[in-house]
């Protein structure tokens, strides 16, 4: 962390807790008091607390900290805002539908499928790439089938989800490494895929580093147990997730985006440094979270050993978006006809505007 944002963290750390209640119906809620108008009225400006939703991606993991820690730090309350509730979802797709028709303000997913859902007129747009790279691969029980190159899933059984952001990584994966897709058997798996590997059922499946591949180690015998080639290794060169919010969002309210983004970086900052404390804020926030402290850990320490930075954070700090990288997503699902009509220009998908102003001072 530079000087610059410890600083800023020191003249923070004695603001106020913020309580995170139980999270009931796939949702964890935040603290009362502000009006539910107040995103749409730009209320922090008049000393009331902005109230926003917050929809992930999938159930609550490690890169999902920061939202967390914003809240029990009190980022967010510092920036005027009040996070009501912190909604886990069922894959990419929907958050990002659900985010664009206005379900919620602001949103986490992969952000190769937001390029997709941009091409599909859903008026979304990056804020921050949590993962530099890619944190998706290949999995198999290193017993069973050991990969040495992805040419090698031929004449193998595959795993696969149609439905969700690993499709789009799996089909871009093989055309890459000018792999048979008619050599491979496939057969439609539903999240969570751990049983259909580990029973042997499949040979293969896509796997996050930073979600399935600890509760896979340990169901196939631990650390060493996997096989593992890394999307990012092999031709696969695109972002993994990351902070989203709307066009109209941007438009209607940027000083609101300003402020969320600023509570959500020094949290990113703070889950870099501390992803084990990180990990029992994650456990505290519901009953159904307790007792995955060491998993959450885990998670995050793959994270930051593999994809939350860069050259590109080296430059510009946690977060910081390149318009050569989106190009480069954006090329990959287009020669892998998976978006509809034109591609979407690269501006059209991200702002970095929000992030850069944070990492820089201003």
């Amino acid at each position: 962390m530079s000087t610059s944002r410890s600083s800023v963290l020191a003249a923070t750390s004695a603001a106020a807790l913020l309580t995170l209640a139980a999270c009931s119906s796939g949702a964890t809620a935040g603290a009362g008091g502000a009006t539910a108008d107040g995103a749409a009225n730009g209320s922090g400006q008049s000393g009331e607390l902005d109230t926003v939703t917050v929809q992930l991606d999938y159930q609550v993991r490690g890169n999902h900290g920061m939202f967390y820690v914003a809240q029990e730090k009190g980022f967010f309350e510092d920036e005027g805002i009040e996070v009501d509730a912190i909604n886990t979802g069922s894959g990419s797709p929907d958050t990002l539908r659900l985010v664009g028709s206005g379900g919620a303000e602001f949103g986490f997913a992969d952000l190769p499928s937001l390029v997709t859902a941009r091409s599909q007129n859903v008026p979304v747009k990056a804020l921050a790439a949590v993962n530099q790279v890619t944190p998706l691969g290949l999995c198999t029980l290193r017993d069973n089938v050991e990969l040495a190159d992805v040419k090698e899933l031929e004449g193998l059984t595959m795993g696969v989800h149609p439905a969700g952001s690993t499709f789009i990584f799996y089909e871009a994966l093989l055309a890459a490494n000018d792999v048979d897709r008619s050599a491979i058997k496939e057969v439609t798996v539903t999240p969570p895929y751990e049983n259909y590997l580990i029973q042997k059922q499949v040979d293969a499946v896509v796997c996050y580093i930073d979600a399935e591949v600890p509760l896979l180690e340990d169901a196939a015998g631990g650390e060493g147990s996997l096989s593992i080639l890394l999307g990012s290794e092999y031709g696969y060169d695109a972002y993994g997730s990351g902070l989203f919010t709307t066009d109209e969002m941007i438009e209607r309210n940027p000083d609101l985006v300003q402020r969320f983004t600023n509570a959500y970086l020094r949290a990113f900052e703070f889950v870099q440094e501390n992803p084990e404390e990180t990990a029992k804020i994650l456990t505290e926030a519901s009953a159904e979270l307790a007792g995955k402290e060491q998993l959450f850990t885990r998670q995050l320490q793959a994270d930051i050993d593999h994809t939350f930075t860069s050259p590109a954070t080296e430059a510009g700090g946690l977060g910081a978006m390149e318009e050569e990288m989106w190009q480069s997503t954006i090329d990959i699902l287009a020669e892998q006809g998976v978006l509809e009509g034109e591609p979407p220009a690269a501006s059209h998908v991200f702002d970095s505007t929000f992030v850069d102003t944070f990492n820089s001072g201003s």
